[in-house]
């Protein structure tokens, strides 16, 4: 297991809190090692093993843990007598019919610390909003980032392997077990992947009675990532491909897509108005290695693809990201956070033009704006505007 203290640091920081941890993500993206790092952390401060309660519903000694009076059941079996602080850890609780329930009883009847983690995103609505009604914190966990990747192939950041670095981490992605496979192994990993999200986390818990058109507007989003699209351009687009389906079904499975943490939608922001409109959206899927797969790992859309790393990296650094609209000029993200603002322009070479940095001199306010290339540029700033080569930003504070 390798240390991952941006995730680690958050679940310390919340240590004995009355909130419950929620930690969320797409699969196979670290979670469950992120609670091994986190019970290793308990042990080295002192709590015995015995108040450390994980159960990972997906393991063969918890799979036929199903419902809620079961999971009640096991839970009696292994609770501590006394009246010491317990640590619970429950992983991919979403398996468990009925768990809201089971968790906030526990909460309110034992002296305890509960973190549970989770691969698709309305675990976080109904009843676990009302039962907990502000008593839960969400900790998103991603693939590994680029600087995350360098760490686990003990490269240097100011070491000359860091431009090859990149072109591997854009072309495979960042899933933990794809960076440290072997090269001729990282696309069937992928594969296996990519699957087991749309198989399980998409199709299966969904009832998905047409995988076919499921598949067909999974490659299509990947393949126009960064693109504007609605649900009637998805239908039509498949429909020319013999592909016969609805706006209903396809809307119903872009719901599911980002539910499953496949997928996220960049939703349209108006930057005069300051209001969103009611528009087209972009969808980014959630690692690069993914969009490969999912399109036949067919080379080309450069510009889009690194628009797809920098959306993933700006929401990975806690930022809320929208596609800006400042009268028919179009602003490639406003990432907001807290007080910040931060408006972004992606290129993957520099225009010969000021196109891009005139976009963002339009914007009359004094917050930070920055251009994001995908070509290394002898130039530092256009007009006062940084100009970023995009393994720099990535390794950015």
């Amino acid at each position: 297991m390798f240390q991952r203290p941006a995730y680690l640091n958050q679940l310390i920081k919340f240590k004995d809190s009355d909130f419950i941890k929620v930690i969320t993500g797409v699969r196979r993206s670290g979670k469950t090692v992120l609670l091994m790092l986190f019970k290793e952390q308990l042990k080295q401060k002192g709590v015995s093993e015995d108040h450390i309660i994980y159960m990972n519903f997906e393991s063969f000694e918890y799979q036929t843990i199903t419902t809620e009076e079961k999971f009640r059941d096991q839970l009696n079996k292994l609770l501590p007598k006394d009246n010491k602080k317990i640590y619970l850890l429950f992983d991919e609780i979403q398996v468990v019919k009925g768990w809201q329930r089971v968790v906030n009883g526990v909460r309110v009847s034992f002296d305890s610390d509960i973190i549970i983690t989770g691969s698709i995103a309305n675990m976080l609505s109904g009843e676990l909003a009302t039962l907990l009604s502000g008593r839960y914190i969400e900790i998103p966990i991603y693939p590994l980032s680029f600087r995350e990747f360098l760490s686990v192939k003990g490269i240097e950041r100011d070491s000359r392997k860091v431009d090859s670095a990149y072109n591997e981490y854009e072309k495979y992605g960042g899933f933990p077990s794809v960076v440290t496979a072997e090269e001729s192994l990282k696309d069937t990993i992928l594969s296996g992947i990519f699957d087991t999200i749309v198989l399980n986390d998409v199709a299966l818990r969904s009832g998905v009675k047409d995988p076919t058109a499921l598949k067909s507007i999974i490659s299509f989003l990947a393949d126009n990532v960064g693109q504007l699209v609605n649900a009637s351009k998805i239908v039509n687009t498949l429909k020319s491909e013999g592909v016969e389906t609805t706006t209903h079904t396809v809307n119903r499975y872009l719901d599911l897509l980002e539910n499953g943490y496949l997928f996220y939608r960049a939703k349209q922001y108006d930057i005069r108005g300051r209001e969103y409109l009611r528009t087209n959206g972009k969808y980014f899927i959630v690692d690069a290695g993914l969009r490969r797969n999912a399109i036949g790992r067919k080379d080309g859309n450069y510009s889009n693809r690194l628009e797809n790393i920098v959306y993933i990296e700006l929401l990975r650094r806690g930022y809320t990201v929208d596609v800006g609209r400042l009268d028919s000029k179009e602003i490639d993200f406003v990432a907001r956070k807290l007080d910040e603002t931060l408006y972004v322009q992606v290129a993957y070479e520099l225009p010969n033009n000021t196109h891009e940095t005139d976009n963002l001199l339009n914007i009359k306010d004094n917050y930070k704006k920055i251009v994001v290339t995908g070509r290394y540029h002898d130039v530092e700033q256009i007009d006062g505007i940084p100009i970023i080569y995009i393994a720099d930003w990535l390794l950015s504070d």
